[in-house]
């Protein structure tokens, strides 16, 4: 009895807790979405000697009307609609993606769910039948954005069943809002497919390239250049070519989902045995982005070491200088940097008599650009540029941003690392949140821009597959390029000989 008693209590505590909040709700002041964004400087006067607005609403700390901290409560009860109010669209998308660090996807919904519809009920048929008619519409727009902003989350088995059983109950009082919802569940379920055969393809293509590229170590550099496949003698167009790689990042831009982000620093917990967010794809759309990456320098690099003519060799070299110089022009950051990793890779940089045949005028400025100096603020300073034109571009080409992904991941790591989740006092730390989804929603915006190129698929499927040396196959092709120049270069040489020899002896003369 005693322990009835205290659970009783315990409920009846919730009970009061939900109810100021949403008591106080009404009271509360709506945030502009990312807010921070268009303040004015703290250099103003109008700020210099003015002190912030401190406000508490039921376990929410406001600061100049907008949202600094809160309990996880308080915040999820923020999340949840009711007749006479909805949540900003920004707070939606900013509390979907940081709360997945305190609860599994899984158990918001389900608190959801029973904030939304079961926490009111009264026992009263038709009360409950003509409140659920009144809240359906703001239920379906909330898990609308949640399905089509944050998909991946429905892979988990258990959301698909909340999402569900959240239509059947619905349909208790509203057959419009069934409808939606039975809509709403098919527009997901072809994504989770699309979804689903993108990533089989990003499979089937790793292990055909890793198929291929191992017979790749057993052969001579002379053998190796008489494939067909030859960078220029499938294009010669630096713009084209450019193109395509667009065409390639956008697409697997298109496919990492916003909680990716937050997955990538977040620990799985001990006790989360069952299938998870955290468990789920092993490899991740984000890493195999990361991967492409890796995959164009070592192209590059390849392309530029494989001809046995020097003259041939500095063709192949301005070639890549003026594709990387077409995509600056078109705004994509991320193939501009892996292009000039590769070519300031060793193999590649060491080529002296092939970089004397070409004029390095543009390169120079190319690594400029992107020169990693104070925080790589020149690079910083034309992604800006782009943006801007991104925001008022009369043409979906001009829309185009891709940044540097792997400075962009970098920037979010730093951001987690130096704020912390929570307060002292046990409140989230959403003012972190806010700028983690600012840096996010800014993402997402580059994302959802179409390609308007023309595809030329026999570029891109060169892009993807074809084989490309490893880093002991271009030392070896940079050396039989142009000798070694001292003793240090001899020996290595001799060494990478002897273990291709080794390894394929019918390669020995």
């Amino acid at each position: 009895f005693g322990l009835f008693l205290k659970k009783r209590d315990a409920a009846m505590q919730l009970s009061y807790r939900l109810t100021n909040i949403f008591i106080h709700r009404s009271k509360m002041p709506q945030t502009t979405p990312y807010s921070s964004k268009f303040n004015p400087s703290t250099y103003s006067s109008n700020h210099s000697h003015r002190q912030p607005v401190e406000e508490n609403y039921g376990g929410l700390h406001y600061r100049d009307n907008k949202l600094v901290s809160g309990s996880l409560e308080a915040l999820i009860q923020l999340l949840v609609p009711t007749v006479d109010y909805y949540p900003d669209r920004s707070y939606i998308f900013t509390f979907l993606l940081s709360s997945r660090l305190f609860l599994h996807p899984f158990e918001l919904m389900s608190r959801v769910c029973y904030l939304c519809v079961d926490h009111h009920r009264v026992g009263d048929p038709q009360t409950d039948k003509k409140r659920i008619r009144e809240i359906a519409p703001k239920i379906v727009q909330l898990l609308t954005e949640w399905t089509e902003t944050f998909p991946y989350d429905f892979r988990d088995e258990r959301m698909m069943r909340s999402l569900k059983e959240m239509t059947h109950r619905l349909a208790f009082g509203d057959e419009l809002s069934r409808r939606a919802m039975q809509r709403l569940i098919q527009r997901l379920l072809r994504k989770l497919t699309t979804l689903g055969q993108y990533e089989e393809s990003l499979a089937t293509s790793s292990a055909t390239a890793a198929a291929m590229d191992r017979p790749l170590a057993l052969k001579s550099k002379q053998q190796l250049v008489r494939r067909e496949e030859c960078v220029l003698n499938l294009c010669d167009d630096p713009f084209v070519f450019a193109q395509q790689l667009t065409h390639i990042e956008m697409e697997r831009l298109s496919y990492i989902g916003p909680e990716e982000f937050v997955r990538a620093f977040a620990q799985k917990r001990p006790s989360d045995n069952h299938k998870s967010l955290f468990s789920k794809r092993k490899a991740s759309n984000l890493e195999a982005y990361v991967e492409w990456f890796n995959r164009l320098s070592y192209l590059t690099a390849t392309e530029i070491c494989m001809p046995v003519k020097k003259k041939h060799r500095a063709r192949v070299l301005e070639f890549f200088i003026d594709v990387a110089q077409e995509c600056f022009n078109i705004g994509n950051f991320n193939s501009l940097m892996a292009i000039i990793t590769g070519m300031n890779m060793n193999p590649v940089s060491r080529l002296k008599k092939t970089w004397n045949k070409v004029n390095t005028d543009k390169f120079d400025i190319l690594v400029h650009q992107m020169d990693p100096s104070s925080n790589f603020y020149n690079y910083r300073t034309a992604l800006r540029g782009a943006t801007q034109r991104s925001s008022t571009a009369h043409t979906s080409q001009e829309m185009i941003v891709i940044p540097f992904f792997s400075l962009f991941i970098k920037d979010i790591y730093f951001l987690n690392e130096g704020c912390v989740n929570r307060l002292p006092n046990g409140h989230i730390n959403f003012e972190k949140f806010w700028e983690l989804a600012k840096q996010v929603s800014e993402f997402l915006s580059w994302r959802q821009v179409i390609c308007p190129f023309e595809r030329d698929r026999k570029t891109l499927q060169y892009l993807i597959s074809t084989p490309v040396f490893s880093e002991d196959e271009l030392q070896l092709a940079s050396y039989e390029s142009e000798g070694p120049e001292n003793n240090l270069e001899r020996d290595t040489r001799r060494s990478l000989r002897s273990e291709c020899f080794f390894e394929n002896p019918c390669l020995r003369h």
